[in-house]
């Protein structure tokens, strides 16, 4: 066993062991902006890019990534005279260095607002749709009636999003109805419906009909290439669109899974499928895309029904996070039109 102080009064370890390991995190330790470079290099993937972006010339960058590349004794990047490219040992820090960054900026804010009684932070969890709608209209109203509070915004599936609220790093989540995990609060936040998003001039339009601009019957994709969501990140429209083709007697040919809305929007574009999206994708949808209503006779109407819900967890002891729900309750009261 090593002495508790030294003669001067400094603590030492007790166990040499822990001696040991407190000195090899020492020496390998790497360093946040180390950390900084390395993410700004791979989200770019072009050295001149990262460089400007972090506001520093190219030289003092890439002597941080060989440094960072010593402390862990293996390359990060694959790098030849036309490209960047991350190597395997780079792809697996990649997702780890923005998780410490990340942590490292929100306990800086964290610190500083309580050291100076202001309001905290909060980590919002939203999908790809709602940060098009729902989004901008709570932030809009934090900005009114909590304008100290800082917002750390992560794009995230529904599931990821319900295991940040069980882990803590999730704040609120603006996700679509799942199965309920015990601990999670959510209530409605905003309605919307399915539209039919289709190719600019697609062929299909001449074999059903219907005139442009019309409400097109479901039916009428029976068979089509359909562009589908995943059935373990979207489980929510998965389920839903193959109520609705199935609703409408229709066949659910299925060509291609996507996890988010975008991703779905960008096959239709390339033209390689119909996909079901809520009518709210129209508002930021790439061009060569058109999108129909659905019909909704036949009790279509009625099933045609997207939710996006506001969850949090229960045992929250952010004050933030209390005084948000409060602004927000009248608009899940009244519910926000879709």
């Amino acid at each position: 066993m090593l002495p508790i102080t030294d003669p001067m009064g400094n603590y030492l370890f007790k166990s040499k062991l822990i001696w040991a390991l407190n000195h090899s995190v020492r020496v390998w330790m790497f360093s946040l902006p180390q950390l900084e470079a390395f993410v700004a290099v791979a989200e770019e993937l072009h050295f001149g890019a990262a460089a400007e972006r972090l506001n520093m010339t190219q030289p003092p960058l890439s002597r941080q990534i060989q440094m960072l590349e010593k402390k862990l004794n293996t390359s990060l990047f694959s790098r030849t005279s036309r490209k960047v490219e991350l190597t395997a040992a780079g792809a697996t820090l990649l997702p780890r260095a923005r998780q410490i960054l990340d942590m490292c900026i929100k306990t800086d804010l964290d610190v500083r607002r309580v050291s100076s009684g202001q309001a905290g932070v909060i980590t919002v969890g939203y999908t790809a749709i709602a940060g098009q709608s729902a989004l901008p209209v709570m932030l809009r109203r934090a900005a009114e009636g909590m304008p100290g509070v800082s917002f750390v915004l992560r794009e995230l599936v529904s599931t990821d999003q319900m295991d940040g609220l069980l882990k803590g790093t999730v704040d609120i989540g603006l996700l679509r109805p799942i199965v309920g995990r015990p601990g999670v609060v959510s209530r409605p936040l905003m309605k919307d419906r399915m539209v039919v998003a289709l190719p600019e001039g697609s062929s299909l339009l001449g074999t059903t009909g219907v005139p442009a601009g019309q409400p097109l019957p479901l039916g009428s994709l029976d068979r089509r290439p359909l562009l589908m969501y995943s059935t373990q990140e979207a489980r929510y429209f998965h389920d839903l669109v193959l109520r609705l083709f199935a609703s409408a007697g229709a066949h659910a040919n299925i060509t291609q899974y996507a996890s988010q809305v975008p991703a779905l929007l960008a096959f239709v574009q390339a033209g390689l499928g119909v996909a079901l999206v809520p009518a709210s994708a129209m508002a930021f949808a790439p061009p060569g895309v058109e999108f129909y209503e659905i019909d909704g006779r036949h009790g279509m109407r009625e099933l045609n029904r997207v939710e996006l819900d506001l969850a949090w967890n229960e045992e929250t002891s952010n004050p933030a996070v209390l005084k948000l729900l409060q602004l927000i309750e009248p608009v899940w009261q009244e519910s926000m039109p879709g």
